[in-house]
């Protein structure tokens, strides 16, 4: 791939460039990518987010060179792909994205076990996307649990 298409990928068209908040303008990037792939059947859907999981991690690779740094702010291909682990199997309302999106939020930040670890010990592109494809999964149990239970 091309720098420049490095570049446009790794920063989710360019919202990672913000100086505010680029991972959660990143997450945001990741809702309409969530919407095309909520309409597939379930298995589709899950080799859907592993592919772009496994092309997160060449993107961000590329890109931490690009960038001259580990993990780079700008790099919110990793949001986008953590948030689609976030919605797997989760029917798409506004209730259920706006939930799935808060979770994963903070999941992302507050990186409970094993999160950090993904972060510190994966190398290169894997631990950019490492840490957010396990806090995608923990928000999808959080998730899935308040919709089971909590009927939301």
């Amino acid at each position: 791939m091309s720098d420049k298409v490095i570049r446009i990928a790794a920063t989710g068209f360019g919202v990672g460039f913000s100086r505010h908040a680029p991972g959660t303008l990143g997450t945001l990037v990741g809702v309409p990518v969530y919407l095309i792939f909520s309409s597939f059947p379930w298995f589709m859907y899950l080799l859907s987010i592993l592919a772009v999981s496994f092309l997160a991690v060449y993107v961000a690779q590329e890109a931490e060179k690009l960038f001259g740094e580990k993990d780079a702010a700008q790099i919110v291909i990793d949001e986008i792909a953590g948030f689609q682990f976030t919605m797997f199997l989760v029917t798409p309302t506004v209730v259920h994205i706006a939930a799935g999106f808060v979770l994963f939020r903070v999941f992302d930040i507050v990186k409970p076990f094993p999160i950090r670890l993904c972060e510190r010990r994966l190398r290169g592109g894997y631990g950019v996307v490492g840490d957010d494809v396990v806090a995608g999964i923990y928000s999808n149990i959080a998730l899935l649990v308040l919709i089971t239970c909590a009927g939301i």
